[in-house]
């Protein structure tokens, strides 16, 4: 925003300040809070302290805001407790989406930068990796929880520990008890935190990253959260008419337990086997491109094929009183123009779901990459030069906040009123 714009909404972003800070018992913290969410929203091309001071008038103090951000001891959950609340009014969720997001760097001195793989550029390369957690529809969403990823080689109790890093762990403000962990771990951590806030969650959204550990999936069933999560095509499965069959019992030792008499197969086999012809089209969301819609907007279309399995494999739980692999949904992208499928969930929504409602919730996980393209171009989200543990998740935060100023902004607008630039 230019300088006039955000002085025409000042009222309103003091009112969202004071309702996200109203938690901070010192006056010194609410002002700097609410200053650095107004540095995130003006013009700039870097969201870092320096350049944002130079923006913000009487509250361009430098040192305060770098002291605010970086070492001040305010509690970022706090915070995202009150936006979580607020943007689950607004919002009114159908998922709450998992994803994660690179942050490039240059150098090594910042909190868990390491060379690991990112979405973000593609390929290894040295960053941090943030896992985030969104509560969407398929018209908004907002960022309400992040964790900082935290890679083995800075963990001093794992056998990739790097002893530079380790060693730097104490600069960083990184605690003792924070190690490495799989990212499906704080993830289901969020998600605990998520439900703390009294928050209900109607479905988890989550691509292959998090998908294809069956202990993630354990994770939400165990929590009795309905998923439509990603997975790969080399995960095995039963069909959902398959049965366990008893061996014939010889008299001796411990009864054999039932077993299925075919071996499972990779998903992507049992869909290739329901062939082609299974596959129906269907259209799930209005999309960027100019088409001849009512809208006047290109709609996503694709074809899918939808059938009942039972997962299998390494780490899939049954019942202990039923032989019988749990009953799911296979969802399977199979595109007219190509030979084999190309994308796969699993989902343990009832069975009788549409096929349409199926493919529109799992396709909701993109509307995170609309979230990750607004914080990281407009409002500075990779933009913290500090090197704290603190700083980072105290940043991300207030990245949220702004954005989800923008957001509420964005649905609150009369429709007759023309879109910002």
């Amino acid at each position: 925003m230019t300088p006039e714009e955000l002085a025409g909404v000042r009222e309103d972003l003091e009112a969202f300040a004071a309702e996200l800070f109203g938690g901070f018992f010192r006056a010194d913290q609410r002002r700097w809070g609410q200053a650095y969410v107004r540095g995130l929203l003006l013009d700039g091309r870097r969201k870092s302290v320096e350049p944002m001071t130079a923006c913000l008038g009487e509250d361009g103090n430098r040192q305060a805001l770098a002291h605010f951000i970086t070492f001040s001891p305010w509690d970022p959950a706090h915070v995202r407790a009150r936006l979580g609340w607020r943007m689950h009014e607004v919002i009114n969720p159908e998922a709450l989406i998992i994803d994660d997001t690179g942050f490039l760097k240059d150098g090594d001195a910042s909190a868990c930068v390491s060379r690991q793989y990112t979405g973000t550029a593609g390929k290894v390369t040295n960053c941090q990796v943030g896992v985030s957690v969104h509560l969407a529809t398929d018209r908004a969403s907002a960022a309400v929880n992040w964790r900082l990823f935290v890679p083995a080689s800075w963990d001093p109790a794992s056998p990739e520990a790097d002893p530079v890093k380790v060693a730097r762990r104490g600069r960083c403000g990184i605690p003792d008890r924070v190690g490495h962990v799989e990212k499906w771990q704080p993830a289901l951590d969020m998600i605990d935190e998520t439900l703390s806030w009294g928050i209900d969650i109607p479905l988890v959204v989550a691509d292959t990253g998090y998908g294809d550990a069956a202990a993630f999936r354990h994770g939400l069933e165990e929590r009795d959260l309905p998923y439509a999560v990603g997975i790969s095509g080399r995960h095995t499965a039963h069909p959902a008419e398959a049965r366990p069959v008893q061996p014939t019992y010889a008299g001796t030792g411990r009864p054999p337990a039932a077993q299925y008499p075919e071996p499972a197969h990779a998903v992507k086999d049992l869909v290739i086997a329901a062939g082609k012809a299974a596959a129906r089209p269907v259209s799930w969301r209005e999309g960027s491109q100019p088409g001849k819609s009512r809208s006047g907007v290109k709609r996503m279309y694709s074809h899918f094929v939808a059938l009942r399995v039972r997962p299998a494999g390494r780490g899939v739980n049954k019942a202990a009183d039923d032989p019988e692999l749990p009953e799911r949904w296979l969802l399977a992208e199979w595109p007219a123009d190509e030979k084999e499928p190309v994308q796969f969930w699993l989902s343990n929504l009832p069975s009788g779901m549409p096929l349409a409602t199926l493919v529109r919730l799992a396709k909701l996980r993109r509307r995170v990459e609309h979230d990750y393209r607004e914080m990281k171009q407009a409002l500075g989200l990779g933009h913290f030069e500090g090197r704290t543990f603190t700083g980072w998740h105290h940043h991300v935060t207030l990245v949220s906040a702004a954005h989800a100023f923008c957001t509420l902004r964005r649905l609150t607008r009369d429709p007759k009123d023309p879109a910002p630039a």
